[in-house]
């Protein structure tokens, strides 16, 4: 018997929406890495004209990281979302 089996319909959403708002944050993290501003003396005003800011990750490799999150995030919730093998679709 599976854990998941054992929630009501309203719980099984609620896991599924706190696993998509895991999995945004995740995504958010694994597309941030690389960027941002340069900080410390590179960018004190005397030593530079101009903002200091790194490139990170290119823009096609961070559509492959929320592709393979969204689509992690769908299957999960089709499997969390199923109806046990003993229970009727209709309830």
């Amino acid at each position: 018997m599976r854990v998941i089996d054992q929630l009501s319909k309203s719980q099984r959403v609620v896991v599924v929406i706190a696993l998509g708002l895991a999995l945004g944050v995740i995504g958010t993290y694994l597309v941030s890495l690389g960027s941002g501003i340069r900080s410390g003396w590179y960018g004190y005003s005397p030593l530079t004209t101009t903002l200091q800011q790194a490139s990170g990750l290119s823009s096609w490799l961070r559509l492959i990281i929320w592709l393979a999150l969204i689509g992690a995030w769908a299957l999960a919730s089709i499997r969390v979302l199923r109806p046990a093998a003993g229970q009727d679709a209709a309830a």
